[in-house]
């Protein structure tokens, strides 16, 4: 009997439309590969939609807020669906940068300085020494970084918008110059690191991780064997101190000029797009995107 696979997509967290991107694709992927596919554009009747449906397995492309940080997770245990990524603890875990980060320094994995401020706070005053960074502590996709630059006299005002999006809580980072690098890891290996630069020359952006043109990617990247190597080794030591499952995909800056590496955080849910890394990757690995959401699939299981 052919599998039924749901993909859930779409969602309403602030990555909505990244998500509808990488759940079409891999839907297509999936039929191309053999599977009976529904397409769900999750709302908040999701768990009655998925219980009369009753999959065989629910794909995850869901990012951002309720799809990526253990909501979703936990309703399909309760639904006894079979899904893919991570599970519910890392994926609660792993959505709160500032958490995560203590359960992979604590399992050895560098990182970078940093504390958790209100986005009043900051917007106040300087809470680092500029150059720093402030990011919302559970948002993924890059939305809501803003760049301190070295030599800015006042802190940033755009954070204590009104409409401001992103919630109260910020993580404050010394920012670490130099180059961009990402590893993805599937199944308890890692499949290679690409370096990611932006094609404007400034920082990785939501734009610039999802628009046409907006990046550059070098895979693999054109790095020291022995940072090659490293990078390798702190993205699996990330993804199994958190406990992830599946695939994951772990953000790293490194320094030349001062040999500093720093992880930044481990996406449980990559983005599937045409321009995502984790697709480049696989296929530098030998597999072909077919291959990667059929082996997801076939990884899929409940008790994450």
């Amino acid at each position: 009997m052919t599998t039924h696979v749901a993909v859930l997509m779409g969602g309403w967290s602030v990555e909505r439309e990244v998500s509808l991107n990488s759940g079409a694709a891999c839907a297509r992927a999936l039929e191309s590969v053999g599977y009976r596919v529904t397409r769900i554009e999750a709302q908040r009747d999701i768990a009655t939609v998925l219980d009369t449906l009753r999959p065989d397995v629910a794909f995850n492309a869901l990012h951002g807020r309720y799809g990526e940080d253990g909501t979703i997770q936990g309703m399909l245990e309760i639904l006894r669906i079979p899904y893919t990524h991570s599970g519910v603890l890392a994926s609660a875990l792993a959505i709160r940068k500032d958490k995560a980060k203590m359960v992979a320094a604590a399992a050895g994995v560098p990182v970078a300085h940093g504390l958790n401020v209100s986005r009043f706070e900051a917007a106040k005053k300087h809470v680092l020494p500029p150059p720093y960074v402030l990011k919302p502590i559970d948002e993924g996709s890059s939305v809501g970084v803003v760049i301190v630059k070295k030599g800015r006299e006042h802190p940033p005002q755009e954070i204590a918008r009104e409409d401001w999006p992103c919630g109260e809580m910020l993580l404050a980072e010394t920012f670490i110059s130099g180059r961009e690098l990402t590893c993805a890891v599937m199944g308890g290996k890692s499949l290679g690191v690409t370096e990611i630069q932006a094609a404007t020359g400034e920082f990785y952006d939501y734009d610039a991780k999802y628009a046409k043109g907006g990046s550059i990617h070098i895979c693999p990247a054109q790095i020291l064997p022995k940072i090659y190597q490293q990078i390798e080794e702190c993205a699996l030591t990330a993804h199994q101190a958190i406990g992830c499952r599946g695939v994951s995909r772990s953000d790293f800056r490194y320094d030349d000029e001062t040999d500093t590496l720093v992880w930044l955080e481990v996406n449980t849910q990559p983005g599937m797009t045409e321009t995502s890394l984790v697709p480049e990757l696989a296929a530098h690995a030998g597999l072909n995107f077919g291959e990667l959401v059929k082996w997801m699939v076939e990884d899929a299981s409940l008790d994450r």
